[in-house]
């Protein structure tokens, strides 16, 4: 295994080395994310399925059943109740974080994943037995609160345990985790789909029970974090655990570390009011733009939408569940590209090059579809290397995010968090990303009626904006111990001064001179 020191910003020095242990505790904690994806890859497909709209939205089977090539296509889902099937999850998740916040605290992130784990198995069994509409809908609710649980616990678990020269690459397990799920139910799909007597879908909901049972039993075996138990008084455990992740004896300087991080979490009483002091003006705004940010690529349109959105643009269904099936083993294949080069290559240089591939890719596919389908969205005869040409650029598209926003989106929030604020911070990241999936998921089969193939111009211009967001205001967090984060802030042109006080002659960590009272708040 690999190993190594690293020097603090006063000079201490943390031993330590990528253990066996602590590598495998990561790859389990990570599946949490499996039942993410899996949602996000199922619920697609499903809803593209005939047999599935036919017995719960009739009206939009009739309507997709009957349309004729002078109908506009981009118009033939367009249905509130149907969108309400797939994004009442995320408003579920988003309140569930706000509550998983409090649990991770007091009891620890062990506890908050096997609650997200028996949430997500109970939704699980009730979509797939469902007989009417309200069963789906509180089945999705269900799966909701598990994936806000498991969203809000799993990055912070990783990352407290990962050694920090390894976080990077440890914590994007967790996008892995959803990019193979995402993979693994396209490939359900495909195949349930072609079922005799269209119950296939059936087995596409229900077999959502198996990440979920994963999580489970995981959650049982995994052990608590040393943050977590110092953050809970228990000091000999914790002192314990972080000789045998480290695979050294020699853990001192962060063990104390970790204690004088948890002395001070405790003087704050309530940390949602504490995160909104000027000093966490960086990690406010990173917990609320990231995420944000993270939705407006239009990468959750594809996610969710692949099949219904190749089926619109001419594809058959069946081609559609392919095609969806292709754009999910890129997004697993390019997270891997991440995971292998983020510790390497930094996290914004990631950002940047895939926000600019990401743009790039959303103009070509502007152009192809609107040259080909128009406003109305008939293409006639599609021509099979046309349709080639569609699905690879967005099979690039899928590549720029998989390695950049998608894993990122998750990586950064979690690993600049003080500790006394952490929990509370992840609860915003995860509700902010859950309810801006909400949005994106909700207006998505209006927009493309509306907007057509401008849908894509319109994330574009997002990209933009956020990919000069990364370049103005993230600073490198690469090699940077989870607990000494606060040195990047103090380095920063922009966020020095909301986090060095104003009695301050000079910032620590800083290279200018601060003058008290020029900088307002």
């Amino acid at each position: 295994m690999a190993g190594g020191v690293i020097a603090t910003s006063d000079g201490r020095e943390y031993p330590g080395k990528l253990t066996g242990k602590v590598l495998v505790t990561c790859i389990v904690a990570a599946m949490g994310g499996l039942i993410f994806g899996y949602d996000l890859g199922i619920s697609g497909g499903v809803t593209s399925t005939d047999s599935f709209l036919e017995k719960f939205f009739p009206a939009v089977y009739r309507k997709e059943a009957s349309a004729k090539p002078s109908d506009n296509q981009y118009c033939k889902f367009d249905s509130q109740t149907l969108t309400l099937f797939t994004s009442s999850l995320y408003l579920a998740a988003m309140v569930a974080s706000i509550f998983a916040s409090a649990i991770t605290r007091n009891f620890g992130r062990r506890i908050t994943m096997l609650l997200g784990g028996i949430l997500f198995c109970a939704g699980a069994l009730l979509n797939g037995f469902a007989q009417r509409v309200w069963m789906l809908i509180v089945g999705r609710m269900l799966l909701g609160f598990g994936i806000g649980c498991a969203n809000q616990s799993v990055p912070i678990y990783v990352s407290e345990m990962a050694p920090y020269r390894f976080r990077g690459a440890l914590n994007m397990m967790f996008q892995l985790a959803i990019t193979v799920g995402i993979l693994v139910a396209g490939l359900l799909n495909y195949f349930f789909a072609k079922i005799e007597g269209g119950w296939g879908w059936r087995l596409s909901l229900g077999g959502a029970t198996v990440p979920a049972l994963i999580m489970i039993v995981g959650s049982f075996c995994l052990p608590d974090t040393p943050n977590s138990l110092i953050e809970r008084s228990h000091f000999k455990e914790a002192k314990e655990q972080l000789v045998k992740i480290r695979g050294v004896d020699d853990v001192e300087n962060e063990y104390n570390d970790l204690v004088e991080a948890s002395e001070a979490s405790k003087l704050v009483k309530n940390p949602w009011a504490t995160i909104l002091q000027r000093k966490y003006r960086p990690q406010l705004t990173m917990a609320i733009c990231i995420p944000l940010f993270q939705q407006l690529t239009g990468m959750n349109v594809i996610t969710f939408y692949a099949p219904l959105l190749f089926r619109t643009i001419g594809f058959g269904s069946s081609d559609a569940l392919m095609s969806a099936v292709i754009t999910g083993s890129v997004n697993c294949l390019a997270t891997i590209v991440s995971i292998l080069g983020v510790d390497k290559w930094g996290r914004r240089t990631l950002f940047l090059q895939g926000g600019a591939q990401m743009f790039i890719c959303q103009v070509i596919i502007t152009i192809a579809i609107a040259v080909k389908f128009g406003t109305s969205g008939d293409p006639g005869e599609l021509q099979k290397y046309y349709a080639f040409g569609l699905v690879f650029f967005i099979c690039v598209y899928v590549a720029g995010f998989a390695w950049s926003w998608g894993p990122l989106g998750w990586l950064v929030p979690s690993e600049i968090f003080p500790l006394e604020v952490r929990p509370a911070a992840q609860s915003i990241n995860v509700s902010v990303n859950m309810i801006f999936t909400y949005a994106i998921a909700q207006v998505f089969t209006a927009m493309l009626c509306h907007l057509k193939f401008g849908l894509f111009i319109f994330f574009a211009c997002w990209v933009l904006i956020m990919s000069f967001f990364i370049y103005k205001f993230l600073p490198e967090t690469k090699g940077i111990p989870i607990e000494e984060m606060a040195i990047v802030w103090r380095n920063h042109p922009y966020w020095r001064k909301f986090v060095c006080s104003e009695e301050e002659l000079s910032c620590p960590g800083g290279d200018i001179q601060m003058r008290k009272g020029v900088d307002g708040v």
